[in-house]
């Protein structure tokens, strides 16, 4: 039951990708191949808003060793560059604060608080909006 339903999960990235609704992008230690994290360029949108929504995980074992971090320097430029958008949101709980801090360290400003925005581990929780325009971005790399 497992196999069949992570098949239709893979199915269903493959047909947001293809969508172009979507991108599920997955983060490897170099030297070893382990798979330590991932990304997901999420609720792509075209049109007058030319936004996406980021979203990342990462294996409690390689958190806070700067992976992360990495991973968004090639990301965002991809982001901005590649696919041609204006805006880039993420969200967190108001209570991770490396994550708060991932988001700031890469350029991103606090936004607003968004009251029972996720549902994670089956309770609604608020979250705090963060948000890096293209022309922000391309302002601090100058």
């Amino acid at each position: 039951m497992r196999a069949r339903a992570f098949r239709r999960r893979i199915d269903r990235l493959n047909q947001d990708f293809d969508e172009g609704t979507s991108i599920q992008l997955f983060i490897f230690l170099k030297e070893t191949d382990t798979l330590v994290g991932g990304i997901t360029i999420g609720l792509i949108r075209r049109g007058v808003a030319q936004m996406c929504t980021l979203g990342y995980w990462m294996g409690e074992p390689y958190a806070g060793k700067g992976h992360m971090f990495a991973a968004l320097q090639i990301v965002i430029p991809y982001i901005f560059q590649e696919l041609s958008l204006h805006r880039i949101e993420a969200a967190c709980i108001p209570s991770n604060r490396r994550s708060a801090s991932l988001l700031q360290k890469a350029g991103f400003t606090k936004e607003g608080h968004l009251q029972k925005y996720l549902r994670i581990n089956g309770q609604w929780q608020d979250h705090h909006l963060y948000a890096l325009l293209k022309d922000d971005h391309r302002a601090k790399r100058n």
